[in-house]
This record gives C-alpha cells, structure tokens and sequence, in this order.
C-alpha cells in the first residue's frame, strides 16, 4: 500500500480525502453553530462573554464582507453572492488540485477558505442572508460579527498569504 506522500492514485486519494474532511468539519461546526444561534437566541439577541470585549450577538447579514451591498434588493444579492461564492468555490478546488501534496499547509489554507465558503454559501441558498454571531469590540467601536466559516475563510487567507509573501507557491499554482 502507498503512502500519502508517495506518486500514484493512493496518493492522491490521500490529498483529495484531506480535502473533504477539513471542508466538511469547516462546514459542520458552522452550520451546527449556526443552528445553535437560531434555535436558542433572538434576533438582535446578545450574550455578554468578555464584558466590553466579546458577545455572542444573533445578526443576519445580508450584505458580503463588512455588509457590503447589503441595501441592494434580495435578487441582485443572490445572483451576485451566490454567483460569485460558486465561482470562488471553483477556483479554490482548481488551485487545489493544481497543488502538490508536498505542499500540506497550502492546501490545508485551500480546504479552509473552500469549507468557509460553502459554509456561508448555504446560508445564502437557505435564507438569502448569512447568519453571524462572533462579536468583538472595544467601547463603542466594533468589528463586524462573523462566524466559523468567516473564521475558517480568514485563517487560509492569511496561510496563503503567507505562502505568496515568502515565495512559497508550487510553480503550478
């Protein structure tokens, strides 16, 4: 039997199976974490967890990043978000596959951002609207709420950057 680090299909397997469980792990604890915030709290609703730091706060954000968009109408919100999340979706599985299995961080920040993006992306197709409830802030000045698949999202990013910042990338990619 090959290993995970060895050419051929078993290999490969291995890849594509790392894969599927970071994104489907990114995709549970998102959306059961979700559930929980729609299940157990009003909307608006808002549980102090670091007094003047961190809340668990129910918001709906119709919008992207940051609210962005977020006062156009709901069918221009679904053709641009649920277009451009299928398509960025894509593009991370095609940089994934383009990816060699020696390079076991990149594609672990590809999992993520691909699991974060399909995590938020069932919000969309469910409720038109992504369900957040990560609240930092300091006085009055605050960070907009997120969630899992935001978290999940930010932490390949920067995994990424780090990547193209110290000129890691496969010459594939």
């Amino acid at each position: 039997m090959e290993s995970d680090s060895s050419p051929g299909p078993q290999g490969e397997r291995g890849k594509y199976l790392r894969l599927v469980l970071i994104a489907v792990a990114i995709i549970f604890l998102d959306q059961i974490t979700k559930w929980m915030i729609l299940e157990s709290m009003p909307l608006y609703g808002s549980i102090p967890v670091i007094k003047g730091f961190f809340s668990i706060t129910h918001i709906h954000n119709p919008g992207g990043a940051f609210g962005l968009f977020a006062v156009e109408s709901l069918w221009v919100r679904k053709i641009l978000f649920l277009g451009v999340s299928s398509l960025a979706a894509l593009l991370v599985l095609y940089f994934y596959h383009k990816t060699p299995r020696t390079y076991p961080w990149l594609l672990a920040a590809f999992s993520l951002i691909f699991g974060g993006a399909v995590g938020n992306l069932i919000d969309r197709v469910r409720f038109g609207k992504v369900v957040d409830f990560l609240l930092f802030y300091i006085g009055e000045y605050h960070w907009p709420a997120f969630n899992v698949a935001d978290s999940a999202i930010t932490v390949g990013v920067i995994l990424f950057a780090i990547h193209i910042i110290t000129g890691r990338l496969p010459d594939s990619v």
